[in-house]
């Protein structure tokens, strides 16, 4: 690999670095709510008659919608540090909309289906769904930004000389 142009970033193309983050900004946001749920002693969706489908949704949902924000994040010949919040209000916005719309898939009352989302984002589960959306975006950002290169043993590269 020889250098890597100021039009291009780093050395990772950018369709790598939204598909290494969007599956990080997954690992982190399903671990972090797995283990706030384990310390409140709290079901991170609290939908009667909902079962599971709100929060596979609403995963569903925050994932495609931080693919999506952080490919045009990176669109711009150097991004910005600065989009990685602007990615992560839109995946928590929409995270909510993802668990309403998979209450109602599930058969909940819109009226019931609307106010599980809103406690969702209001509590701490909003919070941390927010935190993984922010780490995994500016580490996507990173990757692209980032002239670093593979490392090299000391004996690599001595053919050349």
């Amino acid at each position: 690999m020889t250098g890597a142009s100021t039009t291009e970033g780093g050395p990772v193309r950018r369709s790598i670095a939204v598909a290494f983050a969007a599956v990080g900004f997954a690992a982190l946001a399903i671990c972090g709510l797995g283990v706030t749920s384990l310390v409140l002693d709290a079901d991170v969706i609290t939908t009667p008659g909902g079962g599971q489908i709100p929060g596979i949704v609403g995963m569903i949902v925050a994932v495609s919608v931080f693919a999506a924000a952080l490919a045009v994040a990176l669109r711009p010949p150097h991004p910005s540090f600065w989009s990685a919040p602007i990615v992560a209000l839109a995946v928590f916005l929409l995270y909510g909309g993802g668990v309403a719309v998979g209450a109602g898939i599930a058969g909940v009352d819109p009226a019931a289906a609307v106010a599980a989302a809103g406690r969702t984002l209001v509590s701490w589960f909003g919070v941390i769904v927010a935190a993984a959306a922010v780490v995994a975006a500016w580490a996507g950002i990173a990757l692209v930004r980032t002239r670093a290169r593979r490392p090299r043993w000391g004996w690599e590269g001595d053919e050349d000389e």
